[in-house]
């Protein structure tokens, strides 16, 4: 597979993946990137014990955020602090990258190119879904991600979408309608979802995860029975994420809260409104006080993304932050996957 050249490096978005100069692959997360750095965690690392081959080389995948501090162990200069987000995370150094993997372009090379893809049967579903998307005339809307971006895919791979915008959720939702392409996790298939999601959402009810996680776009695909789902992503001149100011972290949090406001929660990074019903504990003193400032919950990775309404009733644990500049500025809940002390939640309580 060809990288193609960072021509266009300014217009690096979420889900595309960097490739740095030590081999490593990472996954881009975010609107905001300091001038140093894109930041984003390691996806893909050569190790003897992965079962991925890129460049000639064995590749291990890397599902969890976090883990990137350990993988990077050796290279301080992918640790950044992050004004954005009021914490440290990781990233590539401008200077350190040497690829660059566009969604866009990935849907654009397999439609061009489909035999790349179509030798497992899960690529020959892929190839029908982007054979799809393009018939609708929708094919800028989408981006392909994960394994079939990169090139490492297998015939166990799942297939990993983004759409952008509000037109590219309106597209989704038409794609994830059609059951010739995507079968929902309904009926007993929940099952399949309940199990493939409840390692990541402890303490959540059967009815009540099935409720959040059917919200959002995913299914398995018609054809190899593989796991499928899109991520609605922001435009590119969406600047909701800037609106928001910098981000302060002033301790953790856990609390039960309401969902005030949906609108900005659709599209990755996702912003919710939320009033505080009860606090459960916290590393600040009297957070009761505090409880009737804390009016949003911010998620920069899609595990929260559209999972939630107004009304919804919700158990967060997360960073309790101070964000905004000037005169706007406020208390939030920001459930950073960069945690090493553990997984932040947004859990949809019965």
């Amino acid at each position: 597979m060809t990288v193609t050249e960072l021509t266009d490096i300014g217009l690096v978005r979420d889900r595309d993946y960097l490739l740095a100069d030590h081999g490593m692959v990472f996954k881009v997360i975010g609107d905001i990137h300091p001038d140093t750095h894109y930041l984003g965690y390691v996806k893909y690392h050569p190790s003897p014990l992965g079962d991925r081959r890129l460049f000639g080389r064995t590749y291990r995948q890397n599902t969890v955020v976090p883990k990137s501090f350990g993988i990077l162990a050796d290279h301080a200069d992918h640790y950044v602090y992050s004004d954005a987000l009021g914490c440290v995370i990781t990233g590539v150094p401008k200077g350190r990258v040497r690829g660059h993997y566009s969604c866009r372009a990935a849907l654009a090379r397999l439609h061009a190119a489909p035999a790349q893809a179509a030798h497992v049967p899960v690529g020959e579903d892929l190839i029908a879904i982007i054979k799809a998307i393009t018939a609708n005339g929708d094919q800028d809307l989408f981006g392909v991600t994960g394994s079939f971006l990169v090139g490492c895919f297998t015939a166990a791979s799942d297939i990993d979408l983004v759409c952008y915008g509000e037109a590219g959720y309106r597209a989704a939702r038409r794609l994830f309608d059609d059951e010739s392409l995507v079968v929902p996790y309904e009926g007993a298939l929940a099952q399949q979802l309940y199990r493939r999601r409840a390692k990541y959402l402890v303490g959540s009810g059967f009815g009540a995860l099935m409720r959040q996680e059917q919200r959002k776009f995913q299914g398995i695909t018609a054809g190899a029975g593989a796991h499928i789902n899109c991520e609605p992503l922001r435009t590119d001149s969406d600047a909701a994420s800037q609106r928001i100011g910098a981000m302060k972290e002033i301790g953790e949090i856990q609390l039960i809260a309401e969902v005030t406001d949906h609108s900005q929660g659709l599209l990755t990074p996702a912003v919710y409104g939320i009033s505080v019903r009860d606090v459960l504990g916290a590393t600040v003193d009297d957070p009761e006080r505090l409880a009737p400032r804390v009016t949003h919950a911010f998620s920069q990775v899609g595990a929260h993304t559209g999972a939630f309404r107004v009304g919804d009733r919700l158990y967060l644990s997360g960073r309790l932050v101070h964000f905004g500049e000037g005169t706007r500025d406020g208390f939030g809940v920001s459930l950073t996957p960069w945690s090493v002390q553990g997984d932040y939640l947004a859990n949809l309580i019965d």
